[in-house]
């Protein structure tokens, strides 16, 4: 019997640990955990350092990791908080990024730096809703109406590319409409599975033997929300589908039925604590740990590559914004545009994805990573810089009020 290394996995813990404590010690700048998360791979596995090498207890904790991001990200979207009018300039700004998208591809297509230009459209059209939602909040703008527009341009942008990436590059044998049948298949499933835990949350009986397990050892209701997570994923692969769709829609799903959160308040912090505590960091080292950068640093064509997608993805994602300007104005489109532009765990994701299935070279997926790692660094401080330049700057003389007359001494 062969023995299964686990140095590699201790460094990643190491580097886990260090992470959100180098994080937060860097005073003027926000930087994202998973930013040094990343860059910490980079420099420890075969790149730089060569430390750490993709092992199978490594991969199968990545593996995990990135269905617990996709489930927390979904975790996040209630499709119930806005109005059809609400989410209609979001869901129009979408369908602007994947048109302009589709220019871009062709674009870069006809360069020779992508094999398929529609992957690259659904790509960078992606919005990081767990990153900009914390964003938000730091910056008390969640329940604003420009922090409300911003969270569902977010989760059009990750949903619209979630679901596309599944319907046109899935593993499903038959092609695009094979894979629309699969899908509609699936989401029969989903929905149906969806309904049961509804009506069963709505039971008292059964709902009161839960609350008393919850917060014992058996920590019933994590481990219901584990098993869906991981039901819909087995499903969604076996069905040829992308694993990070059943993942997605299990924290749609999870979130819908478990509305009455009142008996039990700590249920959501004990999944975060289980994705971000200990699985998603695993994804992001393992994800810089197989990062190319010798592909990046051979030529200074492929260098290039970087700026440009991250330009792409700016004006894909950040012009849309102009629709948001009648509701926020021309200085919280402007943010709005910049956030929406943030993003990294989907292009990680559709990378990977499109390096398996050949649609675009490890060089091109390392470009579109270290763009969505600029992404993160530069634009969510920009925005809060835009929104806050806005506070701060004198507001003009009301000439329509009648003004103060002195009185005569």
């Amino acid at each position: 019997m062969s023995t299964v290394s686990f140095g590699g996995l201790l460094i990643i813990s190491v580097i886990a640990v260090a992470a959100p404590i180098l994080a937060a010690s860097v005073k003027r700048v926000k930087l994202p955990s998973a930013v040094v998360e990343i860059v910490a791979g980079i420099i420890v596995g075969p790149s730089v350092l060569a430390w750490v090498k993709i092992n199978q207890p490594i991969n199968v904790l990545a593996l995990l990791g990135l269905a617990f991001l996709l489930f927390l990200a979904g975790l996040e979207i209630d499709p119930r908080a806005a109005t059809p009018r609400q989410l209609r300039a979001p869901l129009a700004g979408f369908a602007c990024s994947l048109v302009l998208g589709a220019v871009a591809g062709a674009a870069f297509h006809a360069v020779g730096w992508v094999r398929d230009p529609f992957f690259l459209a659904i790509t960078l059209a992606a919005t990081s809703l767990g990153l900009v939602a914390p964003v938000l909040a730091d910056a008390g703008l969640t329940e604003t109406a420009l922090g409300q527009l911003i969270i569902a341009g977010a989760t059009a942008g990750e949903f619209g590319a979630v679901t596309l990436l599944t319907l046109f590059f899935s593993a499903a044998k038959g092609g695009t409409a094979s894979n629309i049948v699969t899908f509609g298949i699936f989401g029969a499933v989903v929905a149906a599975v969806g309904v049961t835990l509804g009506r069963a949350g709505r039971n008292t009986r059964l709902d009161a033997f839960l609350t008393r397990l919850q917060d014992t050892t058996a920590e019933i209701r994590v481990r219901i929300a584990v098993a869906l997570l991981i039901g819909f994923v087995a499903l969604a692969a076996k069905v040829g589908l992308q694993t990070i769709l059943g993942a997605f829609l299990a924290g749609v799903v999870l979130n819908l039925v478990d509305r009455d959160t009142a008996s039990h308040p700590v249920f959501r912090s004990k999944l975060d604590a289980l994705g971000y505590g200990f699985l998603i960091p695993v994804f992001f080292v393992s994800s810089g740990v197989e990062f190319d950068l010798g592909a990046l640093t051979r030529s200074p064509s492929a260098v290039a590559r970087i700026p440009l997608f991250l330009l792409a993805l700016l004006i894909m994602r950040g012009a849309p914004a102009v629709l948001y300007v009648c509701a926020v104005g021309r200085r919280g489109a402007v943010a709005a545009g910049f956030l929406q532009a943030t993003s990294l765990p989907v292009i990680v994701t559709a990378a990977s994805i499109g390096v398996a299935i050949r649609v675009v070279a490890p060089v091109t997926a390392a470009a579109l990573v270290a763009a969505g790692l600029m992404s993160v660094l530069l634009f969510p401080p920009i925005a809060l810089g835009v929104i806050r330049a806005g506070r701060t700057q004198p507001q003009p003389a009301d000439r329509t009020q009648p003004q103060p007359v002195e009185e005569e001494g």
